[in-house]
């Protein structure tokens, strides 16, 4: 079994930042993908950032430019750095993450959510 700890979160004025933590530990082999989604109210859930790993990072438009994925694979840690915040951004944030548990056992899992919120 993995477990998700999340961290970071809080509220925070228009142009304040944050940065999210997502830790990996259990059973893993290897580390595959991670991510970051958010679900505002009424909405549905979305990607916000995702990184391989090798590295490769892709971002939501919205976010592009604001925020930044990295990740430490020694640590199976996945961060979420955001700066600029506005009031949209406001969501409970969920981590994803991809391992594999064994040598070709492939498995996704999520988070408990991290609620952000951009008011002033």
């Amino acid at each position: 079994q993995v477990q998700l700890v999340e961290s970071g979160g809080g509220l925070v004025q228009p142009g304040g930042y944050l940065r999210l933590s997502c830790a990996a530990s259990g059973s893993i082999f290897r580390g595959n993908a991670m991510g970051w989604y958010r679900q505002a109210p009424g909405k549905q859930r979305e990607e916000v950032a995702t990184i391989t790993s090798g590295g490769r990072t892709h971002y939501a438009d919205s976010v592009k430019g604001r925020f930044t994925i990295s990740r430490d694979n020694a640590k199976n840690t996945v961060h979420l750095q955001m700066n600029g915040l506005k009031p949209e951004d406001t969501a409970v944030y969920y981590c994803n993450v991809e391992v594999y548990t064994t040598i070709s056992s492939r498995r996704n899992y999520w988070g408990q959510g991290t609620q952000v919120t951009v008011s002033s």
